[in-house]
Order: structure tokens, then C-alpha cells, then sequence
């Protein structure tokens, strides 16, 4: 299967949707019907009506698949699009397909399902900040989708720190960059605020921060054998850091601070769940993005097609396993 999105074919586009399809499927047919309270509660923060409470469980898992698909192929086109990989693949589009399908719980629509859009959108972003001379309003840009992804995740604050790294290993200082982005974030709070209080709403302005520490429900079972499933994404995970390392001088600069990036992302996301009060699983659907760059580096290079192919529908495997067993 690794071997068949080795090629930049069209026709693999076909074949995620394929993929979605039976990674979402035990979802699709026994999966609680309980609906996400965090997912809707951030459209009050967003000003808009939640349509969330007229789905049916079935309704969650297929939004969630039909936005995990399409942030699937966008971050696929990101990665070929600035040659990250050396080679154009739908690698990064199948790793994240599967990786996002890991735990029943990010199976639905949720909080940071929705921010993984602007964490993608940041991404091209960090790249623009190379690319170009005068970074002032990308790095203003970015502070507009950490704001905007805060309203939606309140943990995604943390992900600021990624703008201010990223200004750092691709720019030369310049300290109206670093104060645009921090004017990017508080735009979105600024404006908020205005409309709360043009509308005389200041009370319910002041309760949305308590509306962030709302408790996630975690839909997925915490058995300690429920883990296991992380076994096999370790297996692929090791080796890709050790290919990468012995790659990584050979790579572009562009390339190296890129990588360099998305470690620090999953360093960020990881220490960004201490934020929430209550765990969820679904903070970790922010560390998909990094997690497939890293494999799919790994399976474009790797050269013993038994071993990779057998890594991967370990892992496949492993994934729908765990979402027909509860123990």
C-alpha cells in the first residue's frame, strides 16, 4: 500500500477516500451518540448558531472524515508544493489520513479537528516567512489564526511560541515582526470585545474564558491496553528520526528549519495539554500534522519494501483492531 502513494498518481486520491472509508467505518457503526459538548460550544465563542445538536453520532464521524480529508490533501499539496520531501508523493496525505484515525476519539467532529485547518494554514505560512523579504504581515497573519484558533481551542494559545520560533530560524531579527504577530492575536480579541460591547454583552465577554475550561469529554476508552495502539506509530516514528538525522545535512536549508518547526510544534502541543484542566485525547489531533511529515520522510526513503509495507499495515491494522475491541 506505502508503495502505491510513493507515486504523485491522482488516482490516490481515490484510494484515501477508500482508506477514510475503513478507518472510520467501526465509528460509523457503533460509536456513542453523545454529541461533542466542547465541539459546540465554541460557536457561541464564534458568534454563529451550533448546528452540532441536530447530528446524529453518524453525522459527527462523517463531517469529521470529510474535514479530515480535505486537510489531508491541502497539507499534501503544502508539503509537494514547497518540495519538503524531495519527491512528490501522497505519503504526507495517506500518514495523515491514518494517524488522525488513531483513537476513536478523533474520530469526531471536535475542537481541535477544526483547528488542524489553521495549523495547516500556518504551516504555509512558516514557509512564507523564508520565502519572502518583508515578513511583517505574514507574521501579523499568523498571529490572526493563533487568535482565531484560540477562540475555538483555548489550548492553541501555546502555539504562538511556534511563531516567534519560526521568526527566529527563518528571519534575521527584526522586532516589528515579533510585535506584528503579537498584534495578530490581539486583533481577534480586540474586535471580540468591540461586539460584545456595542451589543451591551460585557458579562458574556467575561465568561468566555470560563467557556474554555468547559470539560472535553473523552469519548475514547483509557483501558491501558487501549495504548497498544501506539506501539506500531513508535515503530515507525524511531526509525524516521534516525533517517532523518542522517539526512539532515544533506537537506536544504529551507528543509532543515522546516523540520526543525514541526519538532518544536510537537513539543508545544505535548506540553500544551497541561493548559485544559481535563485531558482529552483530541488535544493530540494538533500533532498529526508533524507526526506524518516525520513518517511519510521515512517511507519515501526506506528502501525494504517488506519491512515498510509490514510497518504500515501493522500499524492500519493495529488502528482498527483497537476500534472493534474495547476490552
Amino acid at each position: 500500500m506505502v508503495q502505491l502513494f510513493r507515486s504523485h498518481n491522482p488516482i490516490n486520491i481515490f484510494w484515501l477516500i477508500v482508506l477514510l472509508f475503513v478507518t472510520r467505518f467501526s465509528a460509523l457503526v457503533h460509536f456513542p451518540a453523545t454529541p461533542d459538548a466542547s465541539f459546540t460550544g465554541l460557536f457561541s465563542r464564534l458568534l454563529i448558531a451550533a448546528p452540532a445538536h441536530n447530528l446524529t453520532h453518524q453525522g459527527h464521524v462523517m463531517w469529521a472524515a470529510i474535514i479530515v480529508l480535505i486537510q489531508a490533501l491541502w497539507f499534501n499539496y503544502i508539503i509537494n508544493n514547497n518540495n519538503l520531501l524531495g519527491k512528490p508523493s501522497f505519503l504526507p496525505a495517506l500518514l495523515y489520513l491514518t494517524v488522525s484515525g488513531l483513537f476513536t476519539s478523533f474520530l469526531t467532529l471536535s475542537e481541535p479537528l477544526i483547528c488542524n485547518f489553521l495549523l495547516v494554514w500556518m504551516l504555509q505560512k512558516l514557509l512564507d516567512l523564508y520565502q519572502t523579504e518583508e515578513a511583517t504581515a505574514t507574521a501579523y497573519d499568523l498571529g490572526l489564526l493563533v487568535g482565531i484558533g484560540t477562540l475555538i481551542y483555548f489550548p492553541f494559545i501555546s502555539l504562538f511560541l511556534v511563531i516567534w520560533f519560526g521568526l527566529l530560524i527563518f528571519r534575521p531579527f527584526n522586532w516589528h515582526e515579533w510585535v506584528s504577530a503579537l498584534m495578530g492575536v490581539l486583533t481577534i480579541f480586540f474586535f471580540l470585545s468591540v461586539y460584545y460591547y456595542c451589543t451591551d454583552q460585557t458579562a458574556a465577554f467575561q465568561k468566555i474564558r470560563s467557556s474554555f475550561d468547559a470539560q472535553l469529554p473523552v469519548i475514547s476508552n483509557t483501558n491501558p491496553y487501549y495504548y497498544l495502539v501506539l506501539v506500531p506509530l513508535v515503530l515507525i516514528f524511531v526509525p524516521a528520526l534516525f533517517r532523518l538525522q542522517s539526512n539532515f545535512l544533506k537537506s536544504m536549508v529551507m528543509v532543515r528549519k522546516t523540520f526543525q518547526s514541526l519538532f518544536f510544534i510537537l513539543l508545544v502541543v505535548a506540553f500544551a495539554s497541561f493548559i485544559k484542566t481535563d485531558f482529552s485525547f483530541n488535544h493530540f489531533l494538533l500533532a498529526v500534522m508533524p507526526i506524518a511529515v516525520i513518517t511519510a520522510y521515512y517511507f519515501l526513503y526506506a528502501t525494504k519494501k517488506w519491512f515498510y509495507e509490514s510497518l504500515y499495515l501493522l500499524l492500519l491494522f493495529s488502528i482498527i483492531y483497537f476500534q472493534f475491541n474495547n476490552f
